[in-house]
């Protein structure tokens, strides 16, 4: 029973003047204080998730993405099959030939595509989503259909039933009616609810009324020309299905991301701060498809091209981002705590260091709730603040002078301001940090040589 005082003693002593005790115990609170770091992160990806699923409603209501693809000539025909059947009063086999109707699909000879996209920003609660308005015009031409390839008569080609095919994404976001100026001649379109959708990412397609054979005239080609309005949202593309297509892009964003299987040409980009242009080519030879189909059309989503309407690195990507420093911020401020300990010989208790990181952590749960409502800057410079306060006169109560805790509010100063630097930067994030962290190293190294460690 009296050993133990004694017992107790030795150990607060070996941990008072121990190196080795005093690394171990700071590691052991650095360790424990990665769970609420855990915590916090959890907390952004729940607050990210929340914020894609009131975009994405945002979105729903406004006009979701834009995807056009066509118009395309679409010209019903005929093929046959003969079949044997019995007959009971000859007693023979007789061979009659039935019909079936196809359909035969072009694409244009010729296909541009103008649009003018006036963007903006909408918001709910604290969360926001860049939507657009957006004029189209489509213009181009069609030849003169050819069934050689698949060996079909004349005679079998049901003209006075063509029509023309739309496929496009957002219907909800159109606002206007959709007609097109064929050889001077306008035709309305209708929703095709005949059209198989083999899954949700497929178009939604559009349909004409059956063309006047009187007002077509294929010695020639005949041109076409298309206006629709669409309220659209994340991002508006194009299917190049003419033998050559054109597009150009104007809109007042800043921030596009140019997507696709195909980049705006070197001399068609141009982005200020007053928005953007781009301008596309696409000749038949650089996509793996031809000019036309028959009995189905494909889908060909995936050669599409275009423009996202992004909003750079949002502020819980930017928290998100600086979290994944919060194991780096704990461990060189207990670094610098641990050899003003040492070199100066001043008691800290584990409990100080444990308010100490505790503080640390809360410098994130504050960065997420004020950015929420302002922005990020605002929001890192006000918990930054806030926590370098808070730690430094701490830190005067502990280390009882005025010498330590400057330099340990500067210290903190310097390394939040170094973390926002690495976060704003996309290029050179890495190249930044390495030598920062490097330059740390070699500080830490410097002061640490007059340390005895014999003594631990």
């Amino acid at each position: 029973m009296e050993q133990t005082p004694i017992t107790q003693n030795k150990f607060g002593h070996w941990l008072k003047t121990s190196i080795t005790a005093r690394m171990i115990m700071i590691a052991t609170i650095i360790l424990v204080l990665l769970i609420p770091l855990a915590f916090v992160k959890e907390l952004i990806r729940e607050r990210e998730f929340r914020q894609t699923d009131v975009v994405n409603e945002i979105n729903e209501k406004w006009g979701s993405e834009v995807t056009l693809y066509g118009p395309i000539l679409k010209v019903p025909y005929k093929t046959y099959k003969e079949k044997s059947v019995f007959n009971p009063d000859t007693k023979q086999y007789v061979v009659e030939k039935e019909s079936f109707m196809n359909y035969a699909y072009f694409f244009p000879k010729k296909l541009d595509y103008n649009a003018q996209a006036k963007s903006k920003t909408k918001k709910r609660n604290n969360f926001e989503s860049v939507v657009y308005e957006s004029n189209i015009t489509i213009t181009g031409a069609f030849n003169k259909p050819n069934f050689s390839s698949k060996s079909i008569k004349d005679e079998d080609i049901i003209w006075n039933k063509s029509s023309i095919v739309f496929k496009t994404s957002n219907l909800k976001g159109i606002k206007s009616q959709v007609a097109i100026q064929l050889n001077k001649h306008s035709y309305d379109f209708e929703t095709n609810y005949h059209s198989e959708k083999q899954n949700r990412y497929d178009l939604d397609e559009l349909e004409s009324s059956y063309l006047k054979l009187e007002n077509l005239d294929f010695s020639k080609p005949q041109s076409f020309t298309m206006n629709l309005a669409y309220n659209g949202s994340k991002s508006m593309k194009f299917i190049p299905i003419g033998k050559t297509t054109t597009a150009k892009m104007t809109s007042n964003w800043v921030n596009p991301s140019f997507t696709g299987n195909f980049l705006p040409q070197d001399e068609g980009e141009k982005v200020s701060k007053d928005g953007f242009k781009a301008n596309w080519k696409v000749l038949d030879i650089n996509r793996p498809f031809s000019q036309q189909f028959f009995n189905h059309l494909p889908n060909l989503n995936e050669y599409a091209f275009g423009t996202n309407f992004i909003v750079p690195v949002d502020e819980y990507q930017k928290s998100d981002r600086s979290t994944k420093y919060g194991f780096m911020v704990i461990g060189l401020t207990f670094l610098i705590f641990f050899l003003i300990q040492t070199m100066s010989k001043i008691n800290i208790h584990p409990f100080q260091y444990v308010m100490i990181g505790v503080a640390l952590v809360m410098f994130y749960t504050l960065l997420i709730s004020i950015s929420e409502h302002s922005s990020f800057l605002k929001a890192y410079l006000i918990a930054g603040t806030a926590v370098i306060t808070l730690i430094t006169l701490y830190s005067k109560s502990i280390l009882k002078n005025i010498k330590f805790p400057v330099l340990i509010g500067t210290c903190l100063t310097v390394l939040y301001g170094f973390i926002f630097v690495i976060i704003q930067l996309e290029n050179y994030a890495l190249l930044v940090g390495s030598v920062g962290l490097f330059t740390i190293l070699a500080v830490v190294m410097f002061v640490s040589r007059k340390i005895d460690w014999n003594n631990g």
